[in-house]
Protein backbone atom coordinates (compact mmCIF):
# COMPACT_ATOMS: atom_id res chain seq x y z
CA UNK A 1 0.00 0.00 0.00
CA UNK A 2 1.57 3.65 -0.88
CA UNK A 3 1.67 6.26 1.67
CA UNK A 4 -1.30 8.28 -0.23
CA UNK A 5 -3.67 5.44 -0.42
CA UNK A 6 -3.25 4.91 3.45
CA UNK A 7 -3.16 8.38 4.45
CA UNK A 8 -6.48 8.38 2.59
CA UNK A 9 -7.94 5.64 4.18
CA UNK A 10 -7.11 7.19 7.60
CA UNK A 11 -8.32 10.52 6.59
CA UNK A 12 -12.01 8.37 5.46
CA UNK A 13 -12.80 6.77 9.27
CA UNK A 14 -11.88 9.58 10.86
CA UNK A 15 -7.89 9.04 11.85
CA UNK A 16 -5.66 11.83 13.19
CA UNK A 17 -2.19 11.96 13.32
CA UNK A 18 -1.93 11.59 17.23
CA UNK A 19 -4.29 8.31 16.57
CA UNK A 20 -1.96 6.75 13.86
CA UNK A 21 1.22 6.81 17.02
CA UNK A 22 -1.09 4.30 18.21
CA UNK A 23 -2.03 2.20 15.56
CA UNK A 24 0.00 -0.35 13.38
CA UNK A 25 -0.65 -0.36 9.49
CA UNK A 26 -2.70 -3.49 9.92
CA UNK A 27 -4.86 -2.18 12.92
CA UNK A 28 -5.54 0.77 10.30
CA UNK A 29 -6.69 -1.64 7.87
CA UNK A 30 -8.57 -3.97 10.09
CA UNK A 31 -10.33 -1.00 11.17
CA UNK A 32 -10.73 0.01 7.66
CA UNK A 33 -12.48 -3.54 6.88
CA UNK A 34 -14.60 -3.62 9.29
CA UNK A 35 -16.18 0.21 8.81
CA UNK A 36 -17.09 -1.24 5.41
CA UNK A 37 -18.45 -4.31 6.25
CA UNK A 38 -20.67 -2.37 9.13
CA UNK A 39 -21.90 -0.80 5.60
CA UNK A 40 -22.98 -4.25 4.26
CA UNK A 41 -26.60 -5.72 3.68
CA UNK A 42 -26.91 -8.99 4.26
CA UNK A 43 -29.58 -11.26 3.13
CA UNK A 44 -29.82 -13.25 6.32
CA UNK A 45 -28.63 -12.70 9.74
CA UNK A 46 -28.23 -15.26 12.08
CA UNK A 47 -30.31 -15.99 15.54
CA UNK A 48 -29.95 -17.16 18.55
CA UNK A 49 -31.47 -19.97 17.80
CA UNK A 50 -29.00 -20.35 14.43
CA UNK A 51 -26.22 -20.38 16.65
CA UNK A 52 -28.28 -22.77 19.07
CA UNK A 53 -28.49 -24.94 16.25
CA UNK A 54 -25.10 -24.99 15.11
Amino acid sequence: MMTPLFLLRCLQIGLSLKDLDLLTVGMVNDIFVENMNDECEYAAVATQEDYDAF
